[in-house]
């Protein structure tokens, strides 16, 4: 372990070295290059924004105009007859649009059930095994240039729908509806 630990400490000066070493021998303008490198992905960051925007704005909308809450009531009988807690439904329609978002309803739902409550260890599982998919593709793929996203779209929500299964799966396995 004190190997570990010693490593880990001289890691990122070593990895420095041999990067400034490697510009030295090919005879790479270091300090140019990465400043070039930061003037683009500044670049990069700047292009982002107006998808960014537009992501966070949609997302308001949705929440504020009470088309979640119109979802959520529709899906509740169907989850409550398979027995999925209904307080987990907010984190499920969240997370593939927003990580903070999602992030918010998990804290809350730890808050109120307790961590160790297995609608905690639900929405912790949840949380790890799903990805924000339409930040994803808002963020990334427009900052890229890609417009066609509808196949990389269906592929992500069944990608997400599945991480919820598994979630909902496991932890009822491992830990039981408690």
């Amino acid at each position: 372990m004190a190997v570990i630990t010693t490593l880990s400490m001289y890691i990122i000066p070593l990895l420095l070295f041999v990067i400034l070493l490697s510009a030295i021998i090919n005879k790479v303008p270091a300090y140019e290059t990465f400043i070039e490198g930061a003037k683009d992905g500044f670049q990069m960051a700047v292009s982002i924004i107006p998808y960014l925007v537009a992501m966070l704005v949609a997302i308001s909308v949705f929440r504020a105009s009470g088309a979640l809450d119109f979802l959520l009531e529709g899906l509740r009988p169907m989850l409550t007859a398979i027995g999925v807690p209904t307080d987990i439904v907010p984190l499920a329609v969240m997370r593939p649009l927003s990580g903070t978002g999602s992030l918010g309803v998990m804290s809350d739902l730890i808050a109120t059930h307790g961590p160790d409550s297995f609608i905690g260890r639900l929405a912790s599982t949840m949380q790890g095994s799903t990805d924000t998919t339409f930040y994803v593709l808002t963020v990334y793929f427009g900052a890229v240039g890609i417009k066609k996203i509808s196949d990389s779209l269906k592929v992500g929500l069944l990608a997400d729908l599945c991480g919820l299964a598994a979630a909902i799966f496991f932890v009822t396995i491992v830990f039981g509806n408690m």
